[in-house]
């Protein structure tokens, strides 16, 4: 059969492009399959990159482009930035995420979670900038002193301004009836008494606002440092020993199983305190003679040390704004123990710093108050908010002995029906 020239080069060029066309294509599958198939390389530190984080006071963190955490500086797991090789805060997983996508320095303040639980919350500046075109640095300053002093300044005027005109005026009115019984020597006694414990309570209770109004910026005056949880507990212990002595009240210790060697970041004085609070006001509005246990255990992934009591309890209505400040159930109550109304909001303020929180659990037969604090590894890291670590159950470990009197300002709030927050 004959067949035109020119429709069988027409032909035979169609085809030449068809194979030239496949072997394209079937080249270009091929490399993409190989490169598939080899992961790619890990990214590798620049020079000198780790040895500066190590040394800087600020937080600063080093992540890839999966997000996992390469080089972070001490700072950043001290104050619960990173858990494990992990960003803790979608806030700044965010904020990485932007800058590797358009490779633009970016800045911005966020108010992130100070720990897993509780609502403490802490003021940052994040810088965060592309570091060559793998990696990201974020640089985080603590900005959480300049957000909140203008509030202690404003708590601070309203509650001084209320809370120091009774003790004041206290004392006023007994100098006065004082000066008016002079040739009366049993009056003089009387009101001169009276006169040492209303300046008694005027100087707990300036203590006290000034204790309080430092908390609410002391995190971030000091670096927090890592803290062994058992002498915490046993110092605060001690200082109540005189107290429980006094009303013939034993004063267990005990450690649950794997607690033994519990370790938080934070202030020592500042959880003693916390923890001596706690322990006289268990003392203070629990009958004569009953016992006061103080059990550290730990509670998926956080250290809890818990005050229990055998008081009445707590009116469930009133449970909820025992932490407030100057709050009290019972006036009168407060008056006749010494409280100020600020006991359980040194507490509340000294958990919030250290990213945990304080519970009460009353069911009308004494109380139970627990500090949760976030659980420092053996490494020194904090672990990640779905790290869980098993409970373990109680196993006493009983102290017993002398104490010398508390140094730490110290108001009741833990007891009878007309428990106060003091």
């Amino acid at each position: 059969m004959f067949v035109d020239p020119a429709l069988a080069a027409l032909l035979g060029g169609i085809a030449v492009l068809a194979l030239g066309a496949f072997a394209i294509w079937a080249t270009n599958v091929s490399e993409r399959l190989r490169h598939e198939d080899t992961p790619a390389p890990a990214p590798v530190l620049p020079p000198g990159v780790a040895d500066v984080l190590a040394v800087l006071r600020s937080s600063a963190v080093l992540v890839d482009r999966d997000e996992t955490v390469l080089k972070a500086s001490p700072a950043a797991h001290a104050y619960g930035i990173v858990a494990e090789d992990r960003l803790t805060h979608p806030e700044l997983r965010h904020l990485a995420r932007q800058v590797r996508r358009d490779g633009v320095i970016r800045e911005s303040e966020l108010e992130l979670a100070r720990g897993p639980v509780g609502r403490g919350t802490l003021v940052v500046r994040a810088r965060v900038a592309p570091l060559g075109s793998e990696l990201v640095l974020l640089m985080i300053e603590d900005h959480t002193e300049a957000r909140r002093v203008e509030e202690v300044r404003r708590d601070f005027l309203e509650n001084v301004s209320h809370e120091l005109k009774t003790p004041v005026g206290g004392i006023s009115l007994l100098a006065e009836a004082l000066l008016g019984a002079s040739d009366d020597p049993e009056a003089v006694r009387r009101f001169a008494s009276r006169m040492q414990v209303e300046s008694q309570r005027l100087t707990l209770l300036v203590q006290e606002i000034v204790d309080l109004s430092r908390l609410q910026v002391a995190d971030t005056l000091r670096p927090p440092e890592l803290l062994d949880v058992g002498p915490i507990v046993a110092e605060a212990v001690d200082r109540c020993r005189v107290r429980a002595n006094a009303q013939q009240a034993e004063l267990t210790v005990e450690v649950a199983p794997g607690a033994e060697d519990a370790r938080v970041y934070g202030d020592a004085d500042l959880l003693v305190t916390a923890v001596t609070n706690l322990v006289d006001n268990a003392l203070a509005y629990s009958p004569p003679g009953r016992p006061v246990d103080v059990r550290t255990s730990i509670q998926d992934g956080l250290v809890a040390i818990a005050v229990t009591d055998e008081g009445v309890g707590i009116p469930v209505a009133e449970q909820s704004r025992i932490f407030e400040r100057f709050y009290r159930v019972d006036p009168a109550r407060s008056r006749s123990t010494g409280g100020t109304g600020l006991g359980l909001a040194v507490v509340k303020h000294v958990c919030a710093n250290h990213g945990g929180e304080v519970k009460v659990a009353s069911d009308g037969d004494g109380s139970t108050f627990t500090i949760r604090l976030p659980l420092a590894g053996a490494d020194g890291r904090t672990p990640g908010p779905t790290s869980r670590v098993e409970a373990a159950t109680a196993s006493s470990t009983s102290a017993h002995g002398g104490g010398r009197p508390s140094e730490a300002a110290v108001v009741p709030t833990s007891g009878d029906a007309a428990r106060v927050s003091s």
